[in-house]
């Protein structure tokens, strides 16, 4: 009796499948290994990649056969909705604040004048001095940008961690 099919004899015990289910099934894996022997095919050649671990060849031939449960197919995970919307919100933010940034609205305009014109405000460059134009909400789109950027980080931190929590799928 080979060593390969006395592992797998101890893995279907180990699993649970009635001895006379597990002699039977020896039997056949060993008078098939001996015909394979006999033909010249190397029990590589039979089994495949199985043939280094028996274990895992007794545990899928008996599932396969209906003797044990097979693998329990693992339930798909769906992203959860409250990530995706915070992810989504992250991003329209910065989307928002980008574009804030880049159109520079609204304007607003610092001027100083020698002294109270006498017919109202004058426009620029008449009888003021223009000092500086600038966004008046540049600060509060910068700290929006910045709020933005740094929960899509997070955001990415989190999905990181979800794939990576899955339960690993058992072999075949």
């Amino acid at each position: 009796m080979s060593d390969f099919v006395e592992q797998c004899r101890r893995e279907w015990r180990r699993l649970g499948v009635p001895d006379p289910l597990a002699e039977e099934m020896a039997a056949d894996l060993a008078s098939d290994l001996n015909e394979a022997e006999a033909e010249g095919v190397s029990a590589e050649e039979l089994l495949g990649n199985s043939s280094s671990d028996p274990r895992s060849f007794a545990a899928s031939w008996a599932a396969e056969r209906g003797i044990i449960p097979g693998p329990l197919s693992q339930p798909t995970r769906r992203r959860p909705r409250s990530l995706m919307a915070f992810t989504a919100i992250a991003a329209i933010a910065l989307i928002g604040a980008a574009a804030l940034l880049l159109t520079g609205e609204p304007q607003l305009t610092l001027r100083t004048s020698q002294a109270p014109h006498p017919l109202g405000p004058l426009p620029p460059g008449v009888g003021g001095q223009v000092v500086h134009t600038t966004s008046a909400s540049a600060p509060i789109e910068w700290i929006l940008l910045v709020l933005a950027i740094i929960a899509l980080g997070f955001a990415a931190w989190l999905w990181s961690n979800w794939s990576r929590s899955r339960p690993p799928t058992a072999p075949a």
